[in-house]
C-alpha cells in the first residue's frame, strides 16, 4: 500500500511452497483478507518471492493469468525477493540459502528471469527492485581466493545491470538489483558493502559497460548507480551492531541508492557474569532450530565483535567471560519487543523508520519475517493475522513518527 513514506508491503517468502502453483495458491488464500484489512479499497502492493522453479513456470499463459488476478484484486507487484533460489521452507536451508551464489551462471540466469517477470508486472510510472544475496557465503572461500571471487561475482552482477539498462531503454521502466548484506555473507556489513562498491563494482563496471555498451565513463557510472542499489535489512545491520544513522549518512555521501528497507527484527540479550548466564542460554536454545542459519555476533567488553556462524557454536561458547551482549540473526515478530531475558532489536527498526520519515532514502518498505513456522510454539499465531499485526505495527509507527 502507498504511505506518505513509501510503498509498504510484506515479503511472500513467509509462505511455504516452491512451485508456482504453490506460490499462487498461497497468494489467493492470504492476500485478499490482508488487503481488505490493510488497504481496503486502495491498491495493495505485493513483495513477491519466486523460487527458481516458480520463475520457470510463471511464463506465457500463467503470467497472464496472474496479471489478470492482480487486476481483479486491485493489487500490483513492485518488489521481489531473489535471494533464496531453491527450497526455503520444510527443508534444511542453512548456508544453502546462498546457493547457487553469484560465482555461477545459474544465479545470473535466475535473476534476469525474475527481472523479466517484474518488467511484465510492474505498473507504469513505478520503479521496481529485486533483493539478492551478498555475492556468496564467506566460509565457502579461503582468504587467498576472495579477490578472485569478488571479481567473478562482480562481473556476473554487471551482466544483470547491462540487462536492466536495456530494459530501461526499451520500456522506460527503472529496475534495480538490491544487494542485501547479511552476517557471514561475503558482504556482511556497511563498511564491507562500501569497500566492494568502490573498489570492485564502480571501476570494473565502468570498464565493462564502456566496452560492452559504448557508454562513456560518466554514463557507465550513472547506469551502475541507478541499477545496483542496497537492500537495507534492519535485522542484519542490527545483528552487526551498526550505527544506522552513520550508515545511512554514508550512503547519502557516497551517492549510493537504497532499493528498499526490509523491516525485520533480531534477538538480543545482555550477557551477565558467566555464572549467571544459564537463563539466557536456555532462552536462546528455544530458538536453536535446524532450518535456517541463526548467526550470533557477540560484543566484548572492549567493543570488539566475535562472530559465530550459527547458534550451536555460540551456545558452546556461552561462558566466554569477556562477552557483554549477544545478537542473533533470527527474524522475530516486529510487534514483540520483550521475550523475558531476551529482547528484540525493535528499537533499531524505530531508528531506521524515523530517519525514513524525516529524510526519506528509499521508496520501498517491506516487512520480512519468514520464520513463523520455526518459532517456539508460544509465539505462533495464524499466519494472516500475524502479517496484519506486523503491517499495522509499521503503519502505526510511521504515523507516530510524523
Amino acid at each position: 500500500m502507498r504511505t506518505p513514506h513509501g510503498y509498504l508491503t510484506y515479503c511472500t517468502n513467509i509462505h511455504a511452497g516452491e512451485s508456482w502453483n504453490d506460490h499462487f495458491a498461497a497468494l489467493r488464500q492470504n492476500i485478499p483478507g490482508i488487503k481488505k484489512t490493510i488497504s481496503k479499497d486502495k491498491p495493495f502492493g505485493i513483495g513477491l518471492r519466486l523460487s527458481n522453479q516458480a520463475s520457470l513456470q510463471l511464463q506465457g499463459n500463467e503470467l497472464q493469468i496472474f496479471k489478470d488476478w492482480l487486476k481483479q484484486e486491485n493489487c500490483f507487484v513492485f518488489t521481489m525477493n531473489g535471494f533464496p533460489y531453491g527450497g526455503f521452507h520444510n527443508t534444511r536451508v542453512k548456508d544453502q540459502v546462498h546457493a547457487p551464489d553469484w560465482t555461477t551462471p545459474d544465479r545470473v540466469a535466475y535473476t534476469i528471469r525474475l527481472f523479466d517477470i517484474l518488467t511484465a508486472l510492474l505498473p507504469e510510472g513505478m520503479e521496481g527492485g529485486i533483493s539478492t544475496s551478498p555475492l556468496s557465503y564467506k566460509y565457502w572461500h579461503q582468504a587467498d581466493q576472495q579477490q578472485a571471487v569478488f571479481e567473478k561475482t562482480t562481473e556476473h552482477m554487471l551482466q544483470v545491470i547491462a540487462h536492466l539498462a536495456m530494459i530501461r531503454e526499451k520500456t522506460g521502466k527503472l529496475l534495480h538489483l538490491d544487494v542485501e548484506p547479511e552476517p557471514d555473507g561475503l558482504l556482511e556489513s556497511g563498511p564491507g558493502f562500501f569497500d566492494w562498491y568502490e573498489q570492485y563494482l564502480l571501476p570494473t563496471g565502468k570498464k565493462y559497460l564502456e566496452r560492452r555498451s559504448g557508454y562513456s565513463a560518466a554514463q557507465a557510472e550513472q547506469v551502475i548507480r541507478e541499477h545496483l542499489q542496497l537492500c537495507y535489512d534492519v535485522c542484519h545491520f542490527a545483528v552487526g551492531y551498526e550505527d544506522h544513522a552513520a550508515v545511512i549518512r554514508q550512503l547519502r555521501d557516497k551517492k549510493i541508492k537504497v532499493g528498499k528497507i526490509q523491516i525485520s527484527a533480531a534477538l538480543k540479550a545482555v550477557m551477565p557474569n558467566p555464572a549467571e548466564r544459564e537463563p539466557v542460554a536456555k532462552a536462546f536454545r528455544q530458538f536453536n532450530e535446524s532450518t535456517y542459519l541463526h548467526q550470533v555476533v557477540a560484543r566484548l567488553a572492549d567493543g570488539s565483535l566475535v562472530r559465530y556462524p550459527d547458534l550451536p557454536e555460540a551456545l558452546a561458547d556461552a561462558g566466554h567471560a569477556s562477552v557483554k551482549e549477544w545478537r542473533s540473526h533470527f527474524h522475530v515478530p516486529l510487534f514483540v519487543q520483550d521475550y523475558g531475558v531476551l529482547k528484540s532489536t525493535q528499537d533499531d527498526i524505530r531508528d531506521v523508520l524515523a530517519i525514513q520519515c524525516q529524510q526519506p532514502f528509499t521508496g520501498h518498505l517491506e516487512v520480512e519475517t519468514y520464520t513463523w513456522e520455526v518459532l517456539p510454539d508460544a509465539l505462533k499465531l495464524p499466519l494472516s493475522e500475524s502479517i496484519i499485526r506486523e503491517m499495522e505495527w509499521v503503519i502505526g509507527y510511521l504515523n507516530e513518527a510524523d
